[in-house]
């Protein structure tokens, strides 16, 4: 199937995609706030520049939007137009996403992915950004509830 837009309208549209403060992003940094946490964001000194570190924890989130990093949800849909490039773009982006968590880790980071889908339950995401973080039953208790 042929692109059903003009090659300056792809180009525009193309343009405005962030890599950084996405919608997805914002969610768990704003929620990640509210809990108390405190972070540092996309850290060039290590592999891929992730989203939100954790310095004195060793701990790293990284946030994948469900359709750029190939997520199996029905937002990771490929398109129908297209659809060699975009098989090997995404295919790509998987590689390097593999590539970069499997250098953190050899750098003794632990790392927790959360997909865009995953944003729309807070209670949920609240609870499993909570177990990766390492936070005891007592803090927990003492922490806001989203």
């Amino acid at each position: 199937m042929a692109d059903t837009r003009s090659p300056e309208v792809r180009r525009r549209i193309m343009q405005a995609v962030r890599t950084r403060d996405t919608g997805p992003e914002m969610i768990v940094r704003r929620l990640l706030h509210f809990l108390g946490f405190r972070y540092r964001l996309h850290r060039k000194s290590l592999p891929g520049s992730p989203d939100i570190v954790f310095p004195s924890r060793k701990r790293i989130v990284l946030v994948h939007g469900c359709y750029w990093h190939g997520h199996g949800c029905p937002k990771g849909r490929l398109p129908k137009s297209r659809l060699d490039y975009w098989r090997a773009k995404i295919e790509s982006n998987r590689r390097r996403d593999r590539r970069n968590i499997r250098s953190l880790r050899r750098l003794g980071w632990a790392v927790l992915v959360v997909w865009q889908c995953e944003t729309h339950d807070a209670r949920l995401l609240q609870r499993r950004l909570l177990r990766f973080l390492g936070e005891s039953q007592q803090n927990r208790s003492t922490r806001r509830t989203a």
